[in-house]
């Protein structure tokens, strides 16, 4: 009974701390703006277990991509085998699934498994951080305290794997030595008993104890530190998936006052209509956090910064400063900045600081070509150039500010009606003289 009211009191919390957290977040969407409607749910769906639970895109880096893969599946099994440990926490109940019969055998021993397969996968993604300069990892805007950040997550996964497999060792050769019943199957865990000699059960059932506890706590320590790190991924990156656009990458969300703008030009009697019924546009495009949409927000928690998107883009590659990822990153900071203040005074509040200039400069903005190789390369479907397109739509339509060649082209179509700088008379000069034969 004592063991179920400290688990009890732990758990509370950290459900109590993860709900903080959480409403902390959930608080900071509300200053957002408005994206897509969410419909298609069976074409959701298909995308979700495709992309996310099938782990397609990442395999497009093959070798690297199966380890990542083995390590999403392998959290999705033992996650069974985690909420079997909280239930039997709380009730003081013992292996409380067992009444599954072959399934929970399976599940137990995909789990021992995957817990070492896992395991090694980890020690894989350490040793390239930690001795091999891999390019995608790098970045001006890779602080040292996210290299830190992401060894202290692996780290911890590592440990929760470790605990894992000490606490089925400990539980099958506790269970053998007694000459109790082993309740579903381990086949790592047995073959790592074979190994210890077989001392006295007393110990292995210590070393049970210390591991189950090891790991539950690992766990709940973890869940509370993935939302401030980049690993909230773990979290974010099935949803996010979800809530993927569905339109070709090459098709830029319009803005719907433009477009009811455009609509009264073409349709002049429409003026004297009832207007329309949604708020009128603060602000066109995106100039700080709380003009981005809340999947341009969604997408910069589930960005896991691993740099695939940066790594594919022409401008980066020829020496530009765009850095998509850093794009993501840097909206998720500010937000993390502003987002306080905003709730305590408003979303009005101005700390004379913002997304544009203060985090990401202008050439960067306009060092992107939208040729969406970022969006089609990342691994949760992020789209990084529909936050690009909205920061140069403010640039443009609100400070009137954009490269020199663009600015000639503006004129060019407002003067001349096409991007030329040949009025429409003039535009077939240079065919004046040319003899065509006509088959």
């Amino acid at each position: 009974m004592q063991k179920q009211i400290i688990f009890a009191l732990t758990l509370l919390v950290t459900i109590g701390v993860f709900s903080y957290t959480i409403k902390r977040l959930v608080s900071f969407f509300r200053f957002t703006r408005p994206a897509f409607p969410v419909r298609d749910i069976g074409k959701r769906i298909n995308v979700m277990l495709s992309v996310a639970f099938g782990q397609t895109k990442i395999f497009r880096k093959p070798v690297i991509g199966l380890f990542h893969a083995l390590v999403f599946w392998g959290f999705c099994v033992i996650l069974l085998g985690s909420l079997e440990m909280v239930i039997d926490g709380l009730t003081g109940t013992d292996k409380v699934l067992q009444f599954l019969g072959p399934v929970y055998n399976v599940i137990m021993a995909s789990g021992d498994i995957f817990a070492l397969l896992v395991g090694i996968s980890i020690l894989i993604f350490l040793s390239r951080r930690l001795f091999f300069h891999i390019k995608r990892f790098e970045g001006i805007e890779m602080k040292k305290i996210s290299h830190i950040d992401a060894n202290i997550a692996l780290s911890i996964i590592l440990l929760l794997m470790v605990s894992l497999l000490a606490m089925n060792t400990g539980y099958v050769e506790y269970k053998t030595l007694a000459g109790e019943a082993i309740v579903g199957v381990y086949p790592v865990a047995a073959f790592l008993a074979g190994l210890t000699g077989g001392t006295s059960a007393e110990k292995f059932r210590i070393l049970f104890e210390v591991s189950w506890w090891s790991h539950i706590l690992l766990i709940f320590i973890f869940a509370n530190i993935l939302p401030y790190s980049k690993h909230f991924h773990v979290f974010m990156s099935v949803p996010n998936v979800f809530l993927s656009r569905l339109d070709p990458l090459g098709k830029l969300p319009n803005m719907d006052s433009i477009t009811r703008e455009v609509k009264l030009m073409l349709d002049p009697n429409a003026a004297f209509a009832a207007p329309a019924a949604d708020a009128p546009v603060e602000r066109f495009g995106v100039k700080d956090a709380e003009d981005a949409s809340w999947k341009n927000y969604f997408d910069s928690l589930a960005c896991t910064q691993c740099g695939r998107c940066t790594s594919v883009c022409p401008a980066n590659i020829t020496g530009k400063k765009l850095s998509p990822r850093k794009i993501m990153m840097d909206l998720r900071a500010r937000m993390n900045e502003k987002g306080p203040l905003m709730v305590k005074n408003g979303r009005d509040f101005n700390d004379n600081r913002s997304l544009l200039r203060d985090y990401i400069s202008e050439e960067e903005i306009w060092a992107c070509t939208t040729c969406n190789a970022c969006a089609k390369e990342c691994p949760i479907n992020i789209n990084h150039p529909t936050l690009i397109v909205d920061i140069r739509r403010y640039l443009v339509m609100e400070e009137a500010s954009a490269p020199g060649e663009l600015k000639a082209v503006f004129n060019n179509i407002e003067n001349n009606g096409a991007p030329w700088q040949y009025s429409a008379e003039d535009r077939l000069l240079w065919a004046k003289d040319l003899e065509i034969n006509i088959i």
